[in-house]
């Protein structure tokens, strides 16, 4: 009777794919925000392949992590291999039947950006199925099963990007609260309203237009911007808007816009795009409606 020998087992997959963004971004944190795990997560697994390996491919410290001399060779074969199965992945999808697009977008731009854009695309490209994911930071089109991000950036775009708006930042509020505005420093006695992501937005746009708020800081803060714009919305204060978030408000009078001053935060929406060999006339046809 036949025996099959005993095979030695590599390292776990996971265990690989955790070294690698850890790698890739000098940072156990960023690792676990994307590879959508605990940092904790992803210690544990560099240990398991430090204990396979036999030696230390990371250097601990007070201020993070750096890669040790045999780490540092490793990295480049761990990222051309990902970024195989990666390629990989994605050709497999292709095979599927029908034709969908997957979108992620920060959640403030899937929900106010995006929702006007998506009833005319699906009214455009009715056999196209649409799908969307609010995540809070942009996935690598590369290995991941998306098609197109959407993201605020303070980089330029680069090569596989496009930039659909520059971000400038303006207090909104209600109609009837409008009445209570006379001069910027008047926003000093009224309640403004903050982001949690962008909690600096007030005292940016206080000292770049001149106003000087002495209470900029002050205020209720949101976890969700679109919360905020809802109570921008009933009255509850002073939203400081972005352009492309407000946009639909402001065009439906359900908020106004009290005084002129902007300021440009150097931000940009952009758009993610797949690398060029990747992009379908399907994914082509949809990008020109959504930027239009």
């Amino acid at each position: 009777m036949s025996v099959s020998p005993v095979r030695p087992k590599g390292p776990p997959l996971n265990a690989m794919r955790a070294f690698e963004a850890a790698a890739r971004t000098q940072s156990f944190t960023a690792a676990a925000e994307e590879l959508g795990v605990t940092p904790g997560a992803i210690s544990q697994h560099v240990k398991a392949l430090e204990g396979w390996v036999g030696r230390a491919l990371f250097r601990r410290g007070a201020q993070g992590v750096e890669l040790t001399e045999p780490g540092r060779s490793l990295l480049p074969q761990f990222v051309a291999a990902f970024d195989a199965l990666g390629a990989a992945t994605q050709s497999l999808r292709l095979q599927r039947p029908g034709v969908e697009i997957h979108i992620a977008a920060l959640p403030s731009i899937a929900q106010l950006w995006l929702p006007a854009r998506l009833a005319r695309l699906r009214r455009a490209l009715p056999e196209i199925r649409i799908s969307v994911t609010a995540m809070e930071a942009p996935p690598n089109l590369a290995r991941e099963l998306f098609d197109l991000s959407l993201f605020f950036k303070l980089r330029a775009a680069g090569p596989d990007e496009m930039k659909i708006d520059r971000d400038e930042i303006f207090p909104v509020c209600a109609p009837d609260f409008a009445h209570r505005l006379e001069t910027p420093a008047m926003l000093d006695s009224v309640p403004l309203l903050h982001d949690q992501s962008w909690q600096t937005d007030w005292t940016v746009w206080s000292e770049a237009t001149g106003a000087n708020l002495k209470n900029a800081n002050a205020g209720p803060r949101y976890s969700l911007y679109s919360l905020a714009l809802e109570e921008a919305k009933a009255g509850a204060g002073v939203l400081m808007g972005h352009s492309s978030l407000v946009g639909e408000a402001l065009k439906s009078g359900q908020l106004v816009q009290p005084f002129e001053a902007r300021c440009a935060t150097g931000r940009s929406l952009v758009l993610g795009l797949p690398a060029s060999g990747r992009r379908s006339p399907d994914l082509d046809r949809m990008v020109d409606l959504l930027v239009d």
